[in-house]
């Protein structure tokens, strides 16, 4: 709420990544949803590293459900791929569990990419998925509705957890695709 962050944020790109951390936890603090989604949108195409595009979670964005699948399905058609990784992850953060809707695993689903870190994201998102709305995702699994990596590591992370049970990991290993 200083000048001076004012300019920080708008004094893109940045140089080093201890600038883009500090970058993504100002937005955090920023009070008004309108502007952190638009200040988050300038930002993404910046961040250059899983870390910083992790570590950015406005806590703004739980308190506006309504307007932020908007949001995160600009962030899914991006051509950037932190802009794809964080939308994935905003909507593991805040559509998982009581606020899940199947189109949220379905927009996962369909996102085609050769890049590790968005493919790593889609798994993430599908094991955490398995382990807070098991019955409704684990069609994905069964039907192997996702690319080949994708879907076994999102097999390997669930069997990895401990939200999902050992009788469910049993299952889940069984659509391993050779």
């Amino acid at each position: 709420k200083t000048p001076e962050a004012e300019i920080f944020l708008s004094s893109l790109p940045h140089e080093y990544y201890e600038e883009n951390n500090l970058h993504a936890f100002l937005l955090e603090l920023i009070g008004y949803y309108s502007e952190t989604a638009k200040k988050v949108t300038e930002f993404l195409p910046f961040v250059d590293n899983w870390a910083t595009c992790d570590s950015m979670s406005p806590k703004i964005f739980g308190k506006h459900k309504k307007e932020l699948p908007e949001e995160i399905e600009k962030w899914l058609s991006a051509k950037d791929t932190y802009s794809v990784r964080f939308g994935i992850k905003m909507l593991m953060e805040h559509f998982l569990g009581e606020d899940f809707s199947l189109e949220y695993p379905e927009a996962v689903a369909k996102i085609e990419s050769k890049e590790y870190y968005i493919r790593m994201m889609q798994a993430w998102y599908f094991a955490t998925a398995l382990a807070k709305n098991y019955d409704s995702v684990l069609p994905f699994i069964e039907d192997r509705k996702l690319e080949k990596w994708t879907h076994n590591k999102a097999i390997q992370k669930a069997a990895e957890s401990y939200r999902i049970t050992d009788e469910q990991k049993k299952y889940l290993r069984m659509f391993k695709i050779k």
